[in-house]
């Protein structure tokens, strides 16, 4: 096999792979489930299964944040620029660190909502560029609109 039709073979691979909106709605769908999956009963706010991992002492804030990970992962796979990175690690650091207080590092968890931050900076970032845009909470390509 030649050199040109193995990249040929390599790029229809790719083509037929999951799209921008794919991994879009997998980090979304992670996003929620960790910061704001439930709604507390008798209040409008809500909080995600990483407030109730991260009362777990010990592990739980150590497991939150590989959960969390996720995310920032996925960004990275998408080709999303290491400056923004950088801003989603930073938001992961700050999430972490006051995460081990006892109580109130629980309570920070619940309302800093970590990933849902770092979905908008990657949103405002695809949008910035002009490769997407958010329909009914859903990243388009504009190429398939």
């Amino acid at each position: 096999m030649s050199l040109s039709h193995a990249s040929a073979l390599f790029e229809a691979i790719r083509a037929a792979g999951p799209t921008r909106a794919d991994s879009l709605k997998r980090m979304d769908a992670v996003a929620r489930l960790l910061d704001s999956a439930f709604l507390i009963p008798g209040t409008n706010q809500r909080v995600g299964i990483d407030a109730f991992i991260g009362l777990v002492p010990g592990i739980g804030d150590a497991v939150t944040t590989a959960l969390s990970s996720y995310v920032i992962w996925e960004a990275r796979q998408l080709g999303i620029p290491k400056w923004v990175i950088g801003r989603m690690l930073v938001n992961l650091a700050i999430h972490s660190a006051v995460g081990i207080v006892p109580v109130a590092g629980d309570i920070f968890i619940a309302l800093f909502r970590v990933n849902r931050r770092n979905m908008a900076l990657v949103r405002r970032y695809l949008e910035r560029r002009g490769e997407s845009r958010v329909i009914e909470g859903r990243a388009t390509r504009l190429r398939d609109v």
